[in-house]
């Protein structure tokens, strides 16, 4: 049921620009994440989802592709973490623009000729990224990627209060503009706090197809527990939710009305570490008895199943983890690490015939002409044996 609602199951004989849009307001979001060790993250869920894919045609839609248009059918939102979201949410994101500029808005004063030099920049040039700002604040700091100057953490802030709006990336870099020039007159409003989050709960259901008040309120990170609870007693209460139990479940399950119990669902996918699936950790674990953290955080001394670990879904569950890098100078999509989940070793061979397809697929999508395991776990033989 859960994976019918995230979209698993549909097929289609070619992915073009509507299928495309289809699944991302089906999802409803898509997580944005830096590393492209095998590839960035909001690619991934719809190549889970709808197979190989143009990855040009999303750039279109998304605006990642060559000079983003300056009104478009997405943007970015603070909603699970950075995300690209539909333009047309822009008021459901309201309050927390009005939030953050609540809770920084004196750090934002204290700096307001950095502010006033980005506005003013913004305005005079049209869409501009961070580099072009005219400022003497505006330069490299010693510490890497992570270490921004004022003009960078000015126009974060700007972002989150809403006084600058996202409208593409360049080499992932955030393209900002103005609200006035990019979001529609007609959704230039701010929506109350109880509307949007009763909005946001309703999607996440419908995205879910069941879940816990927690797993609902998580999709969208909504802030308060009380909230994301008044809001799901208004939905049940019209009809929209219904209480359900849910075997194994120790909370009480919301499923939408309107959702479809399939027969059947039979996939095998890559999932990407941010993907809706499995990015809240308790429901994962909850679910499909998956215990799952994102190494790329982890000091490489401590990382159990390697770098960029995917979560692999076969049948209707999670049967491992494999890590994953785009060796583009060797043309060899890299398997660093392949571990089965242990109440899945007695089918071992049988899943992993079932990934080699889509271990194959993944280096065709990303133009590399094979793959090797590289690296050890307790599914890297039969993996190896499969993809031979």
């Amino acid at each position: 049921m859960t994976l019918d609602a995230q979209g698993f199951g549909a097929t289609s004989r070619a992915v073009g620009t509507r299928q495309l849009r289809s699944m991302l307001l089906r999802l409803g979001l898509l997580q944005l994440d830096t590393v492209n060790v095998f590839e960035r993250s909001h690619y991934l869920p719809l190549l889970a989802r709808l197979g190989a894919y143009d990855r040009t045609l999303l750039d279109r839609i998304v605006h990642h592709a060559g000079k983003p248009r300056r009104l478009g059918s997405t943007t970015e939102a603070w909603a699970h973490e950075a995300a690209i979201v539909p333009i047309d949410d822009w008021p459901l994101f309201a309050p927390r623009r009005v939030g953050f500029r609540a809770r920084y808005g004196d750090w934002m004063a204290q700096h307001a000729d950095v502010a006033k030099a980005i506005l003013d920049g913004v305005r005079d040039r049209g869409p501009t990224l961070a580099g072009d700002i005219e400022h003497p604040s505006n330069v490299a700091l010693p510490g890497g990627w992570w270490n921004k100057n004022p003009v960078h953490r000015m126009m974060h802030a700007l972002f989150r209060a809403g006084d600058l709006v996202v409208i593409g990336r360049q080499r992932f870099e955030r393209v900002y503009d103005l609200p006035e020039r990019v979001v529609p007159t007609m959704l230039q409003y701010e929506l109350p706090r109880a509307d949007a989050t009763l909005e946001l709960v309703r999607r996440a259901c419908v995205a879910l197809g069941v879940g816990t008040v927690d797993d609902l309120r998580d999709y969208y990170r909504i802030a308060y527990l009380s909230e994301a609870k008044a809001a799901v007693g208004s939905l049940v209460e019209s009809g929209e939710l219904l209480p359900v139990r849910v075997e194994g479940w120790n909370k009480p399950g919301y499923l939408h009305r309107d959702q479809r119990v399939p027969r059947r669902i039979d996939v095998a996918a890559l999932l990407s570490p941010f993907d809706p699936i499995v990015w809240h950790r308790p429901r994962a674990l909850r679910m499909y008895g998956f215990h799952y953290r994102i190494s790329i955080y982890t000091p490489a001394e401590r990382r159990e199943h390697g770098y960029y670990v995917l979560p692999v879904l076969v049948g209707d569950t999670i049967v491992g983890r494999i890590d994953l890098k785009s060796d583009r100078k060797a043309n060899v999509l890299r398997v660093q690490h392949a571990h089965i989940e242990p109440a899945h070793a007695v089918r071992i061979d049988e899943l992993a015939a079932r990934i080699a397809p889509r271990l194959a697929e993944a280096a065709a999508w990303q133009g590399l002409s094979q793959v090797d395991v590289t690296g050890p776990g307790t599914w890297a033989r039969a993996i190896a044996r499969a993809l031979k």
